[in-house]
């Protein structure tokens, strides 16, 4: 007996087969297209998810006969619009959360509602739904004439499997349209995007049971009617269930093309500011801080592409090595596509900053590697800043095959870090173990227990200290150069 964990990403559909005692008994991914039509847009079609879905559990159940399917819990890319008419038909692609459209809209809908981080815990980004709702009101009208219901990408999964409308607590917190402390919808920021309950669904929590598998649905995926469907969670959330991330001051730092660094809080602990987002957790009555920057293991891929192709990654990290911390005062700023935390700011512009014959490769891979870590270690201070006691963080990602990697991020962030046995399973484990908690009946401390510790990088109080002054130095350098980008 066993559960599947989905997990709906950008570039595929990704399931786990999981056993009732948490072992992860077949995997399968179904990859699908990403579509540009424009600069900044980012759109996919719905359908591709759907199919990707089909493909990646008979793949898994292939691997597997046999196997009875006690639920199915989905984790999947968040803030996506994903717009149905009164017959539930697609009205266009998804907008996606990398899509940078909408800029004008963020401002605007700050505009509406003054009080929006106050009201929502975050303030508006162009990768979150509210500005993109605004934005099809705006720029098509006879579309948004039509809309009768916004999905998240994860849910219209939810629907296709059990014809239920539903949202859940952590992916809803990152549509910008609920009041967060509260964990229900904002009417104020509703009423403000001129929608209203009925477009969005009733909301759940992760692990209570959404509704079950359809006749049409069964036999598509070639498992049993009436299989139950938990509320799952947004990527990130579903990420840090699968790390054993559920309790207050465990952290994870997550290090693939984008970097997130994400914390189990005491509460609801939003910044005043917004800079750190905060959404519900997957369990019930929990909450978390997620800082998310948008060039963090990609910084390392444009560099490796761009100046030293076909080079291996591997090498280039090692060679890094050489180099001495600081990089003989050279300075790399990773805000190739803008960036998220702390700067909120869609128009920031990466750099090169110090450059001198001086410097070799080696010098210019380990500023790339401090750039990145420093980007990360803005999100791990905020979040310490707002009361979290943070000492011990688990990092996942291609990051963690790198020893240099890993011990640059703990002098950096001055903070052990710590590599687990199954945390980079990532979402679909976590909507695996939100499944066995809401339909097989295991408890969550049983089913979200952190994976076995299989290598630890500890802080080097020398480090730390030469670390200072370079962590002072990326702090001022794109406030200085920040005027410069916007006119760009």
């Amino acid at each position: 007996m066993s559960v599947l964990g989905i997990d709906l990403g950008t570039s595929g559909c990704k399931t786990v087969l999981v056993s009732r005692t948490g072992a992860i008994l077949a995997t399968a991914t179904a990859e699908y297209p990403l579509s540009t039509p424009k600069p900044l847009w980012s759109e996919q079609d719905p359908h591709h998810w759907w199919k990707g879905l089909v493909e990646s559990v008979k793949a898994v159940l292939a691997k597997c006969p046999g196997e009875t399917i006690e639920g199915i819990g989905i984790g999947g890319q968040m803030h996506g619009a994903t717009l149905l008419d009164k017959n539930d038909q697609v009205l266009r692609p998804a907008i996606l959360w990398n899509d940078g459209r909408c800029e004008a809209e963020c401002a605007e809908l700050h505009q509406r509602v003054p009080s929006l981080i106050k009201e929502t815990g975050n303030r508006a980004l162009v990768g979150f739904t509210a500005p993109k709702l605004l934005w099809v009101q705006k720029h098509e009208p006879k579309v948004w004439k039509q809309v009768r219901t916004v999905l998240l990408p994860k849910d219209y999964l939810r629907f296709r499997l059990t014809g239920e409308k539903v949202a859940e607590m952590s992916d809803g917190a990152g549509m910008l349209l609920m009041d967060v402390a509260h964990r229900r919808w904002s009417k104020k920021v509703l009423k403000a995007v001129g929608i209203d309950e009925s477009f969005l669904g009733r909301l759940i929590e992760g692990t209570e049971i959404s509704g079950r598998v359809t006749e049409a649905a069964a036999k598509e995926l070639g498992i049993p009617v009436g299989v139950p469907v938990v509320g799952g969670a947004g990527d990130q959330a579903a990420g840090a269930v699968g790390a054993g991330c559920t309790k207050p001051g465990q952290v994870t730092i997550a290090i693939g093309t984008s970097g997130v660094v994400f914390a189990t809080t005491k509460g609801y602990a939003p910044d005043k500011l917004g800079r750190v987002h905060s959404f519900c957790h997957a369990l019930p009555g929990t909450w978390h801080q997620m800082g998310v920057m948008l060039s963090a293991a990609g910084s390392m891929q444009w560099y490796r592409d761009t100046f030293f192709p076909g080079a291996d990654f591997g090498d280039l990290v090692a060679e890094a090595a050489q180099a001495p911390i600081g990089a003989e005062g050279l300075t790399f700023l990773p805000y190739l596509t803008g960036e998220r935390t702390p700067l909120c700011d869609a128009k920031a512009r990466g750099a090169f900053i110090g450059l001198t014959r001086l410097h070799t490769r080696a010098h210019l891979t380990r500023a790339v590697l401090e750039g990145i870590c420093a980007g990360l270690t803005d999100s791990l201070a905020l979040i310490r800043a707002s009361g979290t006691i943070v000492k011990e963080a688990t990092a996942t990602g291609g990051a963690t095959r790198s020893d240099l990697w890993m011990q640059i991020l703990a002098d950096l962030g001055n903070v052990t870090i710590v590599l687990r046995e199954g945390a980079d399973a990532g979402p679909a484990l976590g909507g695996a173990r939100l499944a066995l908690i809401g339909a097989c009946g295991v408890k969550p401390t049983v089913a979200c227990a952190p994976g076995k510790v299989v290598k630890t990088f500890k802080p080097s109080a020398k480090a730390v200290k030469a670390y200072a002054p370079v962590k002072a130095r990326f702090a001022a350098l794109y406030p200085a150069i920040q005027a410069y980008c916007h006119r760009l």
